[in-house]
């Protein structure tokens, strides 16, 4: 059984990503049956790290111009130095996770993710962890820290970094799994849109058929 199945996940990234931290949970929520969009600043792909060793380079599917979290059932938000530097800077990454959260979406952030909410207006009051170093950041924007691997507030679950994966990719599917509801197990996000199109058209086609042969007979 698949937990996650129709939900539809945002992941929020940019270059200087850490590897690790956006691409187990990725391929975590898709075995869980959730359909991952990857989205960034700029088209194309973005470059992942390892610590301070380039890593690879993952393919961008929408940027921040062309969707809104109410797109979306649930975000997840990767760390990095460099990731959620640049994010905080785009006024358009601030607005949806500001929108993210405003929907009460289940949100999942690890190691230096949590910048971004901080520059986001977000962490008033708010229990979470992170890398340890931006400890003092996320304190003196009004977050609760605690040092665990994850920690759970609400919409939210927090982690401190890679060594925490393990913990954290089963709290994530676990909080996404919570806001599971009808419409979500019900939506096929996998179905070809195609064939669908053609049934409907060759419906059409032969109602206008007997349309036609019907007032032929009557004439």
């Amino acid at each position: 059984m698949k937990k996650l199945k129709g939900m539809r996940v945002a992941v929020l990234a940019a270059d200087g990503f850490e590897q690790v931290e956006l691409t187990r949970p990725v391929k975590r929520l898709e075995k869980e049956g959730a359909h991952v969009t990857i989205i960034s600043l700029h088209k194309g792909r973005i470059r992942g790290m390892n610590l301070l060793v380039p890593g690879k380079k993952v393919r961008v599917d929408a940027t921040l111009r062309e969707v809104k979290a109410a797109d979306f059932d649930a975000l997840l938000l990767p760390g990095g130095f460099m990731n959620p530097d640049f994010l905080r800077q785009s006024a358009l990454a601030l607005d949806f996770v500001r929108d993210a959260d405003l929907l009460d979406m289940p949100i999942a952030v690890i190691c230096h993710g949590p910048w971004l909410l901080a520059s986001a207006g977000l962490l008033e009051g708010r229990h979470l962890t992170s890398w340890p170093g931006i400890r003092n950041d996320l304190e003196n924007a009004g977050a609760h820290w605690t040092d665990e691997p994850v920690v759970r507030d609400g919409n939210w679950v927090s982690s401190r970094g890679p060594h925490d994966l393990l913990a954290f990719e089963h709290a994530l599917v676990e909080l996404y799994a919570e806001r599971m509801t009808p419409a979500i197990t019900q939506r096929d996000v996998t179905a070809p849109r195609w064939p669908r199109l053609i049934a409907g058209g060759l419906a059409a086609v032969a109602t206008l058929g007997l349309v036609a042969r019907g007032r032929k007979a009557l004439a």
